[in-house]
């Protein structure tokens, strides 16, 4: 998916919602155990449910890759049973050795039709660029996370700057708006605008708001562009808005509610 036709999905839709399928096998309605690929049949009633109101998905690849070949079977099944009208993110953080990282750009853009990957960027360029050579592809690189432990190096400061500030003036330079995304977590409210003067003209992977306590509000006011340039990620707090079988009805009126407020700070 282009930068072009994605912003024009979230104008037509007035949604920058982005549901996560972070779908845990221990915690999906225990009526869909007795299914044959019960993960994937959650999958497939959130995203019938929720995908009036997103413009993306991404999937967690942890909650597959734990089940063995049968978790890759079902990533595989629910990626080819989104739309083609949203955007597929596989949030699998790679990142090595140039070679390697072929490896991994090959398996998610190529054996999975994903339009994008999360990417960890310490390892340099080099473990980067293999990722960015697909020019119809997105490369969406950690930047400043969500979790505590980004306090550990992201927000250290060397030379009068922040370390995830030299990473995002660095790793921009490598590829263009067009094809490079950057992680910027809501509960990282404070940073926002400094990470927009960093990079005025990219999209963010925002995710954080929901359970992890992130303000779409703050969010939407302090990293928004012109083009709307983000995409705030909900995972648990819509897939898992109820537990038994009106599962699927509870995510719906939760995504809505994100569409609604959500059209609402669109420029």
């Amino acid at each position: 998916m282009t930068r072009k036709e994605l912003i024009a999905q979230i104008k037509r839709k007035g949604s920058y919602l982005c549901v996560g399928l972070d779908s845990d096998i221990t915690k999906i309605p225990k009526h869909l155990l007795s299914v044959a690929d019960p993960v994937f049949e959650f999958n497939r009633q959130i995203i019938d449910a929720t995908k009036d109101f997103c413009v993306s998905y991404k999937i967690n690849t942890a909650f597959y890759e734990s089940l063995g070949v049968r978790g890759w079977e079902t990533m595989e099944k629910t990626v080819n049973y989104i739309p083609p009208t949203h955007f597929k993110i596989a949030d699998a953080k790679r990142g090595d050795i140039g070679n390697t990282s072929s490896q991994y750009a090959k398996a998610f853009f190529e054996t999975l039709n994903f339009d994008a990957i999360t990417v960890a960027p310490y390892m340099g360029e080099d473990s980067v660029r293999p990722f960015l050579e697909y020019t119809d592809k997105w490369t969406i690189v950690l930047g400043l996370t969500s979790n505590k432990g980004a306090a550990d190096f992201e927000l250290q400061e060397t030379a009068g700057e922040k370390l995830y500030e030299k990473v995002l003036k660095t790793v921009s330079r490598w590829g263009t708006p067009d094809n490079l995304m950057f992680v910027v977590g809501a509960t990282q409210a404070d940073e926002f605008i400094n990470v927009r003067r960093i990079l005025p003209d990219h999209f963010f992977l925002v995710p954080g708001v929901g359970f992890q306590g992130g303000s779409l509000r703050e969010i939407s006011e302090k990293a928004m562009n012109t083009d709307c340039g983000i995409l705030v990620n909900a995972s648990r707090a819509v897939i898992f808005a109820g537990e038994d079988e009106n599962f699927a009805e509870e995510a719906k009126a939760i995504a809505e509610q994100y569409k609604v407020e959500m059209s609402g700070y669109l420029k």
